[in-house]
C-alpha cells in the first residue's frame, strides 16, 4: 500500500460537493477536480479544439482561448448523439489526466489524502481507483434553488439538468459514506472533515485484518 488515500467525491448538481472539497482541502487534501481538468482538455488539447472547432466552428473558441461553454452545453443538452460525441473525446483524456497525476505522486512518494471531485466517476469506473467513496445529497429543492443562484439557470432548465443524472439515492447506495447536506456550511464541513476521519479509520481497520 502506498501513502495515498483516494477518496472519491460523488454527488448531484447542486449537493454542496464543491464545499466539501474545499473543507478537505483546508484539511491538506490535494483535489483533483474533473471539471477544471475538462476546461484544461477542452482549452489545451490541440485535438479536442480542433475536433471542436469543426462541430461548432472556429467562433467557439473565444479571443482568450477559452471555449464558449454555454453554447456547447446548450446543444449537447439537447443533441444526444452530440452529446456523446463530445462525451468520446473529452472523458478519456480527463481520466488520463487524473491517472497520471496519481502516478506522478506516487513516483514522488506523496502521502496523504487526494480527493478526486467527478460527477461521473462511478460511470467511468473511477471508483476502482479510490479506496473510499463520498457521496454528498441534499433536498432537490435546494439543488435547484443553488443551480439557479450558481448558474444562472430557470427553474425548468435545473430541473432538467437534475433529472438527466443520478438520483441522490443511487449515489447514496454506491458510496461508503453518505452526507446528506441541509444548507448550513458549517455544518456541511464538519460533516465533511468526520466522513474522511471515519473512512480512514474504517480503511486501516480493515487493511490491518487482511
Amino acid at each position: 500500500m502506498d501513502g495515498l488515500f483516494i477518496l472519491g467525491l460523488v454527488g448531484r448538481a447542486g449537493s454542496g460537493k464543491t464545499t466539501v472539497a474545499r473543507a478537505l482541502a483546508d484539511e491538506g487534501a490535494t483535489v483533483l477536480e474533473a471539471d477544471r481538468i475538462g476546461h484544461q482538455v477542452t482549452d489545451g488539447d490541440p485535438e479536442v479544439r480542433q475536433a471542436l472547432e469543426r462541430e461548432y466552428g472556429p467562433d467557439v473558441y473565444g479571443a482568450d482561448g477559452a471555449l464558449d461553454r454555454a453554447r456547447v452545453a446548450a446543444r449537447v443538452f439537447a443533441d444526444p448523439v452530440a452529446r456523446a460525441r463530445l462525451n468520446d473525446l473529452v472523458h478519456p483524456r480527463i481520466l488520463q489526466v487524473i491517472e497520471e497525476r496519481l502516478s506522478a505522486m506516487r513516483a514522488a512518494g506523496s502521502r496523504g489524502v487526494v480527493v478526486i471531485d467527478a460527477a461521473l466517476m462511478l460511470q467511468w469506473g473511477l471508483e476502482r481507483q479510490c479506496d473510499a467513496v463520498l457521496a454528498v445529497t441534499a433536498p432537490e429543492t435546494m439543488q435547484v434553488r443553488r443551480l439557479m443562484s450558481a448558474r444562472g439557470w430557470s427553474e425548468s432548465e435545473a430541473r432538467a439538468r437534475l433529472a438527466a443524472q443520478w438520483s441522490n439515492e443511487r449515489y447514496a447506495a454506491a458510496a461508503d459514506w453518505t452526507i446528506e447536506n441541509r444548507g448550513a456550511v458549517d455544518e456541511l464541513r464538519d460533516a465533511a472533515r468526520t466522513a474522511l476521519r471515519e473512512l480512514r479509520n474504517r480503511t486501516k481497520s480493515e487493511g490491518e485484518r487482511c
